[in-house]
């Protein structure tokens, strides 16, 4: 059986040899960009038929559509602290970032959290004179903790 961490090397490298985009991907199964992005890098379980489809799209066998509809144990990196430089510097805005967007969240909402599972996030590339600016929009439903 191919695990969910195998599917996305096989997703890589299948990526990089049909030259099949993020884009194409999320159209052709009917999802968001970033949804689908995440799904098969193994953060998400796909339908049967979101799993053919992406599979038939990469080249890429049953086995690895299968490893794509399984659950996936969510947020595993590799190292407690990330090494990637793009993913530190996200690590490293929560460091900087964290306790402010907190307190603005108390401060506005009352006490509670942003869910990570009613969740929506955005990626853009922004054209900027002094240039190119990278958005990220994180948009998570406010739960009030309740006591």
């Amino acid at each position: 059986m191919v695990t969910k961490q195998e599917a996305a090397a096989a997703v890589r490298h299948a990526k990089v040899v049909t030259g099949v985009t993020w884009e194409q991907l999320a159209q052709a199964v009917g999802r968001p960009l970033v949804w689908t992005t995440a799904a098969l890098l193994g953060q998400h379980p796909m339908s049967k038929d979101e799993a053919a489809t992406a599979a038939a799209l990469l080249e890429l066998g049953d086995d690895v559509a299968l490893a794509f509809q399984l659950q996936p144990t969510r947020g595993a990196l590799e190292a407690a602290v990330p090494v990637d430089p793009t993913i530190y510097r996200l690590y490293e805005v929560i460091q900087v970032y964290g306790p402010a967007i907190k307190e603005l969240i108390h401060e506005q909402c009352g006490d509670g959290i942003m869910s990570a599972v009613n969740f929506r996030l955005d990626v853009k590339r922004v054209p900027d004179p002094a240039g190119d600016r990278v958005v990220i929009t994180l948009d998570g439903k406010y739960l009030p903790y309740q006591w």
